[in-house]
């Protein structure tokens, strides 16, 4: 009988025969026609396979191996719907595709896990949680548990150690490192130590995680690599009861310990940046300021962005070493907004430190900051006002003197506001400078109120486009005749808070100097008087 092939079964491209109960050939594709030349379909399989074969289609077993034709093949059955029975063969040739297909799949694993640990270990800048995930994932993908060393801070080692059921312990080690073979290396960020050169049995205790059950087999140590800066050394371990650390498991490590390295850096690099950037938010921030030489103090600031700590309007106070010399006060509004403003700030306040010896001398004060602030262009002024603050007999003699900026309010005892008649040129804008200054006496329970722009230019209301104002301010401002500088300064801000609501705004900034209150008080020259400084 000439062999014949069925159209179904005929075209499928591997090596397949169909069979039914008697052990008649019922199909066969052409690749198996080359393989089994003597079968034909419509004639008994036995007598034209070998008889391991035959064997194994009669009595339907699972899964048999043999030779045919000089090769080995795996004949693997697949029963079809009609009770016949698929015989299909696999070669060495489809064995080495399955090898391949199963290295394609254990690669695909590993990028997504690559993939995971990258997600994971950039969410946190905060280097021990970028630690404890370091520790927490290699345990749990790479190894039985994971050890993460970090650069010895203080004199000891930071040690982050998991288990691969995700319990991480830290503590600091006072160890050398160069006890462990490997360990030192990978710290300074030197190439991996193979780890069929680690001798698992002279791992000290502190080395291995509290959860690890067992003994340890096999041992990987390999950097984590920063920018430039080692980030510190991942160590894996596994028991002595499951296979050594391959070479393929170790180039996963590396791969692993580059990322994990990668983020620690970034950790590593904002945490000092935050630490640079509190230190010099101590130097802007507004000092705190309280009752001093026998007057209140006291202070308020609101940057244009509630996010900012600091912006372009700002105040500073530099006490006299007694009660009757002048206690200097300062309070400043600059040009522009957030850090660049704070920066122009920062050199104002730090220029009027050095300059506060000569106090005394407002305008010439004021005229040696005008010539340190002056630049090419001009875009880098301010508006001032100074006020020199003494205790004589128990009032306060106070001298204002304003550059550019809203003239301070005074509040009587009686409840009346003056204005102070004091103004003067931009700082910063121009070569020259002039100012007028301005002395006054307080009384007890009357006070004298610095502000920004701020607060009048503060845009609100019911429309939410009407500006707070001067005439609201200096009613609100009477309002508080006799009460404490913190009480003042507090309300100012309420109410300018209430009066912006949620809407945009600009920095906003005040400063109260009150003379407290006595059980007897003494009669008080109320006059005020100007005076103009050439």
């Amino acid at each position: 009988m000439g062999t014949s092939i069925t159209q179904d079964w005929g075209a499928v491209p591997h090596p397949v025969f169909v069979v039914d109960d008697d052990g008649v050939v019922r199909a066969l594709s052409t690749p198996a026609h080359a393989v089994l030349p003597e079968v034909t379909v419509g004639g008994q399989l036995d007598g034209a396979v070998p008889a391991w074969l035959a064997d194994a289609c009669l009595s339907r077993s699972e899964v048999v191996t043999g030779q045919l034709g000089g090769r080995d093949f795996h004949v693997q059955p697949t029963t079809l719907p009609d009770g016949r029975v698929a015989w299909w063969l696999i070669g060495d040739t489809d064995r080495s595709l399955q090898l391949v297909q199963d290295a394609l799949h254990r690669e695909r694993r590993h990028a997504a896990f690559l993939d995971e640990a990258s997600a994971v270990l950039t969410v946190s800048l905060n280097v021990d949680r970028c630690m404890e995930a370091t520790a927490r994932m290699a345990a749990r993908h790479l190894a039985d548990a994971a050890v993460v060393v970090g650069p010895r801070f203080g004199g000891a080692l930071p040690v982050f150690g998991s288990d691969a059921d995700g319990a991480v312990t830290q503590r600091h080690i006072a160890e050398d490192p160069a006890q462990i073979s490997g360990l030192s290396e990978a710290l300074r960020g030197f190439p991996p130590v193979p780890s069929r050169w680690i001798d698992p049995s002279t791992l000290p205790a502190w080395l291995i995680p509290d959860g690890f059950q067992g003994s340890v087999g096999s041992v990987v140590i390999t950097p984590l690599p920063g920018h430039g800066i080692p980030a510190g050394a991942l160590v894996l371990l596994r028991r002595t009861t499951h296979m050594a650390f391959s070479e393929g498991e170790e180039i996963l490590a590396r791969l692993f310990a580059a990322r994990a390295g990668a983020a620690l850096a970034a950790a590593r690099l904002y945490a000092e940046q935050s630490a640079i950037t509190s230190t010099l938010l101590r130097e802007l921030l507004p000092p705190q300021l309280h009752r001093m030489h026998g007057f209140e103090l006291a202070g308020r600031y609101r940057a244009s962005d509630d996010h900012q700590l600091i912006g372009g309007d700002f105040y500073d106070v530099h006490p006299s070493p007694t009660p009757d010399e002048e206690t200097l006060v300062v309070l400043g509004d600059v040009c522009g907004k957030g850090l660049e403003a704070a920066v122009l700030t920062g050199k104002i306040r730090n220029t009027l430190q050095a300059l506060a010896p000569l106090a005394e001398h407002h305008e010439e004060v004021l005229k040696l900051l005008n010539n340190a602030l002056l630049s090419p262009d001009n875009s880098r002024f301010a508006t001032l006002v100074l006020a020199s603050i003494s205790d004589r007999d128990g009032q306060l003699r106070l001298r204002l003197t304003c550059a550019g900026h809203p003239a301070p309010l005074i509040a009587r005892a009686d409840g009346t506001v003056e204005t102070a008649d004091t103004r003067g040129m931009l700082i910063g804008a121009l070569p020259m400078f002039r100012a007028r200054s301005f002395d006054t006496w307080l009384a007890p329970g009357e006070t004298c109120l610095l502000y920004t722009d701020g607060v009048t230019e503060a845009r609100g209301g019911p429309l939410g486009t009407e500006q707070f104002g001067e005439e609201r301010l200096a009613a609100a401002f009477a309002r508080c005749a006799g009460m404490p500088a913190e009480a003042v300064v507090e309300r100012i801000m309420m109410l300018t808070a209430d009066w912006v609501d949620r809407k945009p705004h600009d920095d906003i900034a005040a400063v109260a100097i009150t003379a407290p209150r006595r059980n007897h008080l003494s009669a008080v020259n109320g006059h005020t008087a100007g005076r103009y400084t050439a």
